[in-house]
């Protein structure tokens, strides 16, 4: 029987979606910081039923040996950007029922302030906020930005772990539901013996006190992470209650969710108490000729140099430094480039440096889906039930929402035919939308100090 899946859009605030699409006429490089551009994808995203709008975020931009390529600026290669948390209240006024899911760090952030954010989100949004949980990108970048220096890859998430926690303690913990009172005759607005002090230490932080931010109706806001290496999938196996992939075909995929569900259940959890998330590029058109020809436009604004320039904004590795016949393997790892190398490892026909680049050039997050209306629900359908996932995170192609115009118009109705898709409860939060049965997680995991 096929099972509905979860549908969300994954978005950045700068000109482009990683593709230098702002040349395209249909680029939003002259919208990307218009509020009124945001609200009206969110509109659009919430009138059709999808679950929620994803953006990603990174103080960071891409350099290589200390400096900046030229191309980052005159090709705007994740440059330059807003702060997308300053844009959740609008867009939630905007699509009342639509998840918005936020990124924010847990290396350049603090939990105290962290927890204080998105608890008013909560509120805000009406349950229907989400964090996406990272620990750290572009250090280089960072690290001066911010004159520090950060943990090595695996320290990085046992912070983060410590991080969550406290958090967690501040949101759940802090206030009784019924704390506050509004009671008039009693004089009472707040009862004090429903908020409770407090006393979190562990080795990294420590935080006492209490918490000023009455609960929203999730308390916690939906935790979402994607780190693809090994401590990262630990790391989401223990905290996340979504986690976000980006397999290249649906072998890939079924691995990636085989290897997740199994540190799920050895983290003490059921393995699908955690929802998985394919994120997915679809070019669907009345024909798959039409569908094609799309996709290869698409494909010709992505030069193999601003794809070089770009992977080594995610990984901090010059792939054009390298020996185009270099075998995977034998590519120099850092902390930073863990992630997006392991994606490759397990996609045949990828074994040198070119390979890399040259599938990253077509293929920079999810897998692509290109067709006519009915090809591409079947294969979203096949590939979900094959490796097991939960859904997809769209993402744009020629830069403006069109590409989620064609989907809502063409594959939706593809969708529902299937039972693979169905209308929403639009007043249910964030976590109740993703399946989850609670408005606060069913688990706690165990404190790490």
């Amino acid at each position: 029987m096929t099972k509905p899946l979860n549908l969300g859009v994954f978005e950045i605030l700068t000109p482009s979606n990683g593709v230098p699409t702002w040349r395209h006429p249909n680029g939003r490089a002259r919208r990307y910081g218009d509020v009124a551009y945001w609200s009206d994808v969110a509109r659009t995203l919430d009138e059709a039923g999808f679950d929620f709008l994803f953006f990603a975020d990174s103080y960071g931009y891409p350099i290589i040996d200390g400096e900046v390529p030229d191309e980052v600026m005159r090709h705007g290669i994740l440059f330059p950007g807003y702060d997308p948390m300053l844009l959740v209240s609008a867009v939630s006024q905007a699509a009342p029922g639509l998840g918005i899911v936020v990124t924010s760090s847990t290396s350049l952030e603090q939990p105290f302030p962290t927890a204080r954010r998105f608890a008013t989100l909560d509120e805000f949004t009406g349950g229907r906020i989400g964090w996406n949980i990272v620990t750290g990108s572009t250090a280089q970048v960072t690290e001066g930005l911010f004159g520090i220096s950060h943990y090595d890859h695996d320290t990085r998430y046992d912070v983060a772990d410590e991080f969550v926690d406290l958090c967690r303690t501040l949101w759940e913990d802090g206030w009784d539901d019924d704390a506050v009172r509004f009671d008039v005759d009693g004089d009472t607005l707040v009862d004090p013996s429903r908020v409770h002090e407090i006393d979190y230490r562990s080795r990294h932080f420590a935080s006492r006190g209490l918490f000023k931010v009455p609960p929203g109706p999730q308390r916690t806001p939906v935790l979402f992470q994607a780190g693809a290496s090994g401590r990262g999938k630990d790391f989401g196996a223990r905290n996340a209650e979504a986690m976000f992939t980006q397999g290249q075909n649906k072998e890939q995929a079924r691995a990636s969710s085989q290897d997740i569900r199994a540190r799920v259940a050895a983290a003490g959890r059921d393995p699908h108490d955690l929802r998985i998330l394919s994120g997915v590029t679809v070019t669907v058109a009345e024909t798959s000729d039409e569908a094609a020809a799309k996709r290869r436009e698409l494909e010709e604004l992505f030069s193999s140099d601003d794809a070089a320039i770009l992977f080594a904004g995610f990984t901090g590795i010059d792939l054009r430094s390298l020996d185009p016949k270099m075998h995977l393997d034998d590519i120099p790892r850092n902390d930073q480039g863990q992630t997006p190398l392991d994606r490759y490892r397990t996609v045949e026909g990828v074994d040198t440096v070119q390979d890399v680049l040259d599938a990253f050039r077509v293929q920079e997050r999810g897998f692509v889906v290109t067709g006519d209306p009915v090809s591409v629900a079947e294969e979203l359908i096949e590939t979900a039930e094959y490796a097991d996932v939960d859904g997809y995170m769209l993402e744009p192609t020629f830069g403006d929402m069109g590409a989620y115009q064609d989907f809502i118009r063409l594959v939706l109705p593809e969708l529902r035919r299937r039972g693979a898709w169905r209308e929403p409860d639009r007043e249910a939060t964030l976590r109740e939308r993703l399946g989850f049965p609670e408005a606060t997680p069913g688990f706690r995991p165990e404190r790490r100090g």
